[in-house]
């Protein structure tokens, strides 16, 4: 993805534009066939772990801390490529979804749900139940 020196000072993270909460939207894109996985939030240190690790680190909002995708599921996302958009705002990240499920509910990705008639319609099945994936919860 990039050269150990720029991943080490970090310059590089300067020029992207965060938020008022010191966060970033970023987009994760399936590697091989370009489909929207999901979206989620990074922050500097997820920018510079997700650098590091080649694999996806998001800041969580709900639980105000950092989440390796995948930690407790297993579904990591290794990553080929991270661009950042015209604005500096966005990133994208090109990833491998490992498992091939990147949403919580047990499907291929977030965006599962299609407006049709006005109504929003299931399109895309569950591949593994959550409670299969994160046992279950009380």
């Amino acid at each position: 993805m990039t050269d150990a020196q720029d991943t080490e000072t970090h310059d590089w993270i300067d020029e992207i534009v965060f938020d008022e909460h010191g966060l970033v939207p970023a987009i994760a894109q399936d590697h091989a066939s370009g489909r929207i996985l999901m979206f989620a939030w990074m922050n500097r240190e997820a920018i510079a772990q997700t650098v590091a690790q080649g694999e996806a680190v998001y800041f969580s909002r709900s639980r105000q801390r950092l989440w390796h995708k995948g930690e407790q599921s297993g579904h990591t996302q290794k990553v080929h490529e991270i661009r950042l958009d015209c604005d500096g705002d966005v990133l994208l990240l090109s990833i491998e979804q490992i498992g091939h499920i990147a949403c919580h509910t047990g499907r291929e990705s977030c965006f599962y749900r299609r407006l049709e008639d006005g109504h929003w319609q299931v399109v895309d099945e569950v591949r593994k139940s959550p409670g299969e994936i994160y046992g279950k919860r009380d």
